[in-house]
């Protein structure tokens, strides 16, 4: 009676276990292609949001290879890191070479010209809205890109040729107003060091925006300075892109 019980059961545990439907194995994470750039070499805080940023990446798994770094100053620097002069920030982003299933990532944090664009004091010259949004649709084509433009009026850089469905721009003030935090004692610009504190703790770059809306908005009224209303464009396919 036992051997027959158990060969019952057995026949069940068998037929559930075919009726059950395949577990599927865990997609891998995104492979990110970055370049992060430090236009200006009068303060350290440009340099320093670049490091910063290159080592949160790193500690989330996104290999070395992966990221480029571009500096003001690249002779005192690691010698993997290349002048921020606009020919070469342009090429090292047009080159990128995104492929479906992969994500981009663009962070240039300097001084700004109003009406001007980015600041890149390597060789004294702009880096504007127009040119990075070419540099982006060769590099990155239709991938989810997330562009950050940390600099006095870079609002500029979240409209006009810049949008589309497939991009997230985040930038530190409004095109009309100065963002701060430029001074040489400081670690990180207001709005570099908000974005670099949210990071770690929110799932979409969409929650980081708004954490790091709020963080700007306490330090300026702290500072009694005219706000400098970062702003954001989240394109259709990309506004709940996750972080990780």
């Amino acid at each position: 009676m036992l051997p027959r019980l158990f060969f019952c059961l057995g026949m069940v545990a068998v037929l559930l276990l075919r009726g059950m439907p395949a577990v599927a194995a865990a997609a891998p994470p995104p492979e990110w292609k970055v370049v992060l750039v430090a236009g200006d070499d009068a303060e350290p805080v440009f340099d320093n949001a670049v490091a910063a940023f290159a080592h949160w990446l790193i500690e989330r798994g996104v290999p070395t290879a992966d990221i480029h770094r571009l500096s003001a100053q690249p002779e005192t620097r690691d010698p993997a890191i290349e002048p921020a002069s606009a020919s070469r920030v342009l090429y090292r982003i047009s080159s990128l070479d995104a492929r479906p299933g992969q994500r981009c990532l663009v962070f240039v944090t300097s001084h700004g010209g109003r009406d001007e664009g980015v600041w890149l004091s390597y060789r004294r010259e702009f880096l504007t809205p127009a040119e990075l949004a070419r540099a982006v649709s060769l590099g990155c084509a239709a991938v989810p890109t997330v562009v950050i433009v940390s600099s006095c009026y870079s609002g500029a850089f979240a409209g006009g040729p810049m949008q589309a469905p497939n991009r997230i721009i985040l930038t530190a003030a409004r095109a009309d107003r100065p963002s701060f935090g430029c001074q040489a004692d400081r670690t990180y610009t207001v709005f570099d060091e908000c974005l670099l504190a949210a990071l770690p703790h929110e799932p979409t770059w969409r929650a980081t925006f708004k954490r790091n809306l709020a963080c700007v908005g306490r330090r300026e009224s702290r500072l009694n300075v005219l706000p400098s209303h970062p702003q954001a464009f989240f394109g259709a396919a990309v506004r709940d892109l996750a972080i990780r």
